[in-house]
């Protein structure tokens, strides 16, 4: 346990394999995000192909640029996609590779998680998942030194997902990331109309007014909210838009929003 590394699944696919390729394209994102935000503690970013959501993705992660030297942990959760299960699940991996290299796994983190029984173990949820893995090669483009703790949510109520953060909250050299998407398959105009009622409810850090159909995600951005209300965070959206807005067409589109909590 805790040996290997885990090789990206979804190079190619998501984002490019070729580093050259992959570097200036994240670049090229990161230097066309025009936001004004505080540094945040948590972010909610889209988790969709880069030509889809990766504009939408660089808005949140260009605030990070203040703290590049600073951030040493990165809480990923996000929903698992491929395998159903009940709670929280760890891989058993102790780094996650990307055509950027490896990322290395707080393992110690993962194995109190383990003991406490917050978390389970299970490999197979995070062997083809895509939403944790799409977010690292942006964080290695704007943190400098840092380690990872991976989380995938299945079927887990709020408060579960809440006593998860609230165990790995940490201080300030602490990053909380949530992976979701937002509405999927409206044509464009009823998915503007839906994802501004989500970012309504996120704005408002109300956990019950974000409906499982509105973002894939719901689980742990309804932990994140219970917390981020009962630490008195805000937040602000720096980027709502959808597929329809960057490279897709206007007749079923995915909703993308990009949110910091500070």
């Amino acid at each position: 346990m805790f040996d290997q590394t885990r090789p990206p699944a979804v190079a190619g696919l998501f984002y490019p394999r070729n580093v050259a390729t992959l570097h200036q394209l994240i670049s090229d994102l990161l230097s066309q995000a025009h936001v004004s935000a505080p540094t945040p503690k948590a972010m909610i970013v889209p988790h969709a192909g880069y030509i889809y959501s990766g504009p939408i993705a660089a808005s949140a992660y260009a605030c990070l640029l203040p703290v590049r030297d600073h951030i040493r942990r990165v809480v990923l959760m996000g929903p698992a996609h491929r395998v159903a299960f009940n709670g929280m699940a760890a891989s058993e991996d102790a780094y996650f590779a990307t055509p950027l290299g490896s990322v290395p796994i707080d393992t110690s983190l993962i194995q109190q998680l383990l003991d406490t029984k917050l978390i389970c173990s299970l490999p197979a949820a995070h062997n083809q998942e895509h939403c944790l893995e799409v977010q690292l090669p942006f964080l290695q483009m704007m943190l400098s030194s840092f380690e990872v703790v991976p989380l995938l949510v299945g079927h887990a109520s709020t408060a579960q997902v809440a006593a998860v953060l609230e165990a790995v909250w940490g201080d300030e050299q602490t990053l909380i990331v949530i992976s979701s998407d937002l509405s999927h398959y409206h044509d464009y105009h009823t998915a503007r109309q839906l994802d501004r009622a989500t970012s309504n409810a996120i704005e408002a850090l109300e956990p019950e007014a974000i409906a499982h159909h509105a973002a894939c995600g719901c689980h742990p951005i309804q932990g994140l909210l219970a917390v981020a209300k009962a630490k008195e965070l805000h937040v602000q959206t720096v980027d709502l838009r959808n597929s329809g807005d960057t490279a897709g067409d206007q007749d079923r589109v995915v909703g993308y929003g990009a949110y910091v909590f500070h």
